[in-house]
């Protein structure tokens, strides 16, 4: 069982910048593939950025550049630092992991559908 919590949201105007911090209970940050995902009301599920366990990383189209996915195995933390903040990345956005999931074909950001563990999401609203 993985529990994650993310935290790190908030109210921000647009060109600023905010991190994400998710805690993952019950594994080590480094045995687990991992990313965070977003969602605004009425759209669907986004992948924002993910790091499989060989530390590969990938990114939405979007968000390149502005945002970097890290882990810290030390304090067991994901983060998500996101720089350049706009209106359009106002959403939920959720921590997610899986120990079985893997680097492949498909970029990771793009695989939330394979991730079995998520937390409850942190609120990130830009505003202009």
């Amino acid at each position: 069982q993985v529990e994650l919590v993310e935290s790190g949201g908030g109210s921000v105007q647009a060109g600023g910048s905010l991190r994400l911090s998710c805690v993952a209970g019950g594994y080590i940050v480094g045995t687990l593939s991992m990313g965070w995902f977003r969602q605004a009301p009425g759209k669907e599920r986004e992948g924002v950025a993910a790091m499989a366990k060989d530390g590969s990383t990938s990114y939405g189209d979007s968000v390149k550049g502005r945002f970097t996915i890290s882990k810290d195995n030390d304090k067991n933390i994901l983060y998500l630092q996101m720089n350049n903040l706009k209106v359009d990345d106002t959403a939920m956005y959720y921590c997610a992991a899986d120990p079985w999931v893997a680097s492949g074909t498909e970029p990771l950001v793009k695989r939330g559908y394979d991730f079995g563990y998520w937390g409850q999401g942190t609120q990130v609203t830009v505003s202009s």
